[in-house]
């Protein structure tokens, strides 16, 4: 089954799947029709955006995943990464218990660099109606490994991100080289050992640097859908940016694109075989 969910996000899911492996990719779109009206008129949402790691996992190709859902709206338009009551006071004035305090929750007010997001705050009908967006994306997930742990007695989600070469003002690492991967467990919490083990080896076998957890843990959807104890093993993944792209100029460089291509074909073939 193929769908794109009102522009929000695609995802595909077999009914009866043959490898217990589901991808979500959260943050690699960049459609924001229909939300404009509330976003910075400056802003470029490429800025923050996983750009191109979509492609690298092949989403929605005949060779691509067999299960994956992947955002098509930009993360400023929604994080869903993030709960959605993760929102800053200036951004959802009417919130009743907002918690956020850096400005880059599920409504960015910010992005990274300082600069604005946000044209003006949002009313509560506006969060309110993007929450909607986010709940169909994680139950669109929660289905998938459903269904993968019934055909598997397991299921594993890959959650697929890139991140800048190096850390920006607004990140915990400022001016930080960054590893070449970082695969986020939640701190042991969100998937098996073994899991985390083999995305390791599996980078480092590569001659890539791989550096679990730092400065990336994961985020709501390795935390929400990670539950090794209930047979569901969530990893976070991220590529730094100019493994394969220009970071300036926001376009793919080779060989680097394709060879990540192929790392991560052959990460998703192994993860099939996988056994926590």
């Amino acid at each position: 089954m193929l769908g794109i969910v009102e522009g929000a996000f695609t995802a595909r899911s077999a009914a009866a799947p043959t490898t217990p492996v589901v991808v979500s990719v959260p943050h690699a779109g960049l459609r924001t029709a229909g939300y404009e009206e509330t976003l910075n008129p400056e802003l470029d949402v490429r800025g923050d955006a996983d750009l191109f790691v979509d492609r690298l996992y092949r989403v929605g190709e005949p060779e691509g995943p067999e299960t994956f859902v992947s955002a098509l709206l930009s993360r400023f338009v929604c994080d869903l990464n993030r709960d959605p009551d993760d929102v800053a006071p200036g951004a959802v004035p009417e919130h009743r218990a907002p918690r956020n305090v850096d400005g880059r929750g599920f409504i960015w007010a910010v992005t990274t660099s300082g600069a604005p997001a946000l044209s003006r705050p949002l009313t509560l009908p506006e969060w309110s109606g993007r929450t909607v967006i986010h709940t169909a994306y994680h139950e669109a997930i929660t289905r998938a490994l459903g269904r993968a742990r019934a055909q598997f007695g397991f299921a594993v989600l890959v959650d697929g991100h890139s991140m800048p070469s190096r850390g920006r003002a607004g990140h915990t690492d400022t001016g930080s080289v960054r590893a070449d991967v970082v695969p986020g467990d939640r701190q042991g919490t969100s998937c098996s050992p073994a899991l985390l083990a083999l995305v390791t080896r599996h980078f480092t076998a590569a001659g890539l640097s791989v550096r679990p957890n730092e400065p990336y843990k994961g985020g709501f959807i390795t935390a929400h859908h990670g539950r090794p104890a209930d047979n569901v093993h969530a990893i976070q993944i991220e590529l730094r940016r100019d493994l394969y792209m220009d970071e300036e100029t926001f376009t793919i460089i080779q060989p680097g694109f394709d060879r990540l291509r192929r790392l991560i074909a052959a990460l998703i073939a192994a993860l099939g075989a996988f056994t926590p």
